[in-house]
């Protein structure tokens, strides 16, 4: 889904807290992608959330550094939007023939969302029947306020960029991660540097989106005070050891012990909710990603927490890629996972 709609060849740009990702891609999800394209570009945290002008004349002149430097030449390009400034959540609305559904949506949708309908930009995707009654068929509504949209898709086609679509990063996510074919349900992870967005897939479709606070400046923060370390060295001790307890006397675990748990029960409680709508499905795994990907002993610490079946996932799974780019990727390839889902979008 997205909240705007086009077609074309097009790029992917994911503006996080500390860097920028593209990506483009060939190929389609029946035949599988090949990477074509891609930058990674560390970026100072103050400049991503510096609205002067200056600080978006700096964040503008970097990611036209970043498509220069990937070699991309498309002016088309999907955003991610991140999941604070989104609402995604599914519906059930009467079954009926998807003209209908359509319409129900249309004339209705302000009952569903949680601003006014004139202040908002309004996207659906109609999953089908309803797990729980066939007399319902879910819907995947997605909504932000249209002066952030409008004011993000101007930053970007000042710099003589295309936007095609604006999708929420949870749903990109998912795209990404969640494995095909699967029965039962899978929880997926994307720990960031300030909150952590989480999803549940069933059935082929998200049916539960939400995002707590709280990502890895959280930790980096408890691991400097704990440890009397500085901010870069917490960061490296927590991405380097994780919370193995045979590290530093196993300091890292113990100070992120309390964050860690609350974490988990965050986990556990989205799974209850989740089995509490969708009677007798079972979340056969938890895959994380983000940081969350690459931290240490984090899965199996959820593992153990959660009572499931927990895995650092791989958000390259669908994508081909060469020896040299997996290479070069390696030590940043967990946080792709946005921006390979906003590149395996179907712009159909």
């Amino acid at each position: 889904m997205s909240l705007l709609h086009g077609v074309g060849d097009f790029f992917a740009l994911d503006v996080g807290t500390n860097s920028i990702r593209l990506i483009q891609l060939s190929g389609n999800t029946e035949r599988g992608w090949t990477l074509e394209k891609y930058a990674y570009v560390p970026i100072d945290p103050k400049i991503a959330l510096d609205d002067s002008e200056i600080g978006q004349r700096k964040l503008a002149e970097t990611i036209l550094g970043a498509k220069e430097q990937a070699g991309i030449t498309t002016k088309n390009v999907a955003l991610g939007l991140p999941a604070r400034k989104t609402y995604t959540s599914i519906i059930e609305v009467p079954n009926a023939p998807m003209k209908e559904i359509k319409n129900t949506i249309k004339y209705e949708a302000d009952q569903y969302i949680p601003m006014p309908i004139d202040e908002a930009k309004v996207d659906y995707a109609i999953l089908g029947v309803s797990p729980n009654d066939a007399m319902k068929a879910e819907v995947l509504i997605s909504s932000t306020a249209k002066e952030y949209a409008e004011e993000r898709m101007e930053q970007v086609e000042m710099l003589g960029l295309n936007v095609i679509a604006q999708e929420p990063e949870p749903i990109s996510m998912a795209r990404a991660l969640a494995p095909i074919g699967m029965t039962d349900g899978r929880m997926l992870i994307d720990l960031g540097e300030k909150s952590t967005d989480i999803v549940v897939v069933y059935q082929g479709a998200p049916r539960l989106v939400r995002s707590i606070p709280g990502g890895l400046s959280q930790f980096v923060t408890t691991i400097a005070d704990s440890l009397s370390v500085r901010p870069d060295q917490a960061k490296q001790f927590i991405l380097k050891f994780g919370l193995a307890q045979d590290k530093l006397d196993g300091q890292v675990f113990k100070a992120l012990d309390n964050s860690l748990e609350t974490f988990a029960m965050e986990l556990s409680k989205s799974v209850r909710f989740f089995q509490t709508k969708y009677v007798g499905a079972q979340v056969g795994g938890i895959i994380l990603s983000g940081y969350a990907g690459v931290i240490p002993f984090i899965a199996e610490y959820m593992e153990v927490k959660t009572n499931i079946p927990t895995i650092q996932g791989n958000p390259w799974q669908y994508v081909r890629v060469t020896p040299e780019q997996q290479q070069a990727l390696l030590p940043v390839a967990s946080e792709f996972a946005v921006a390979i889902g906003l590149a395996e979008r179907s712009n159909e």
